[in-house]
């Protein structure tokens, strides 16, 4: 099995700066916004040529990077949050937490 850090050299992906050219790609892709439901998911298929579990797998170890941080932090610290606060949501629904109040 491939790590995602070793994943995210593929053969072709061209250093832009610290980060791949791919890496790049998905931090500028994230910062659109969408309206419809499956579309970014259909998006990601189209242009990146993968799942959408896969994206998000390789998006989740990227904004873990200090590359990632330096390159767009704004972007990155609204993605870590959002992370955040869906694994905090998890874990409150898994012990019988109320969050909503």
């Amino acid at each position: 099995m491939v790590s995602a850090n070793e994943a995210a050299a593929l053969p072709g992906d061209e250093p832009v700066g610290e980060l791949s050219e791919r890496d790049a790609e998905i931090l500028s892709f994230e910062r659109q916004w969408w309206k419809f439901a499956g579309a970014k998911e259909q998006a990601i298929r189209d242009k990146f040529e993968m799942s959408a579990t896969r994206y998000y797998q390789l998006l989740n170890a990227l904004i873990d990077r200090p590359e990632a941080l330096a390159a767009d932090p704004l972007l990155v610290k609204r993605l870590r949050r959002l992370r955040a606060t869906r694994q905090r949501n998890r874990s409150a629904r898994r012990l019988g937490i109320n969050l909503d109040v």
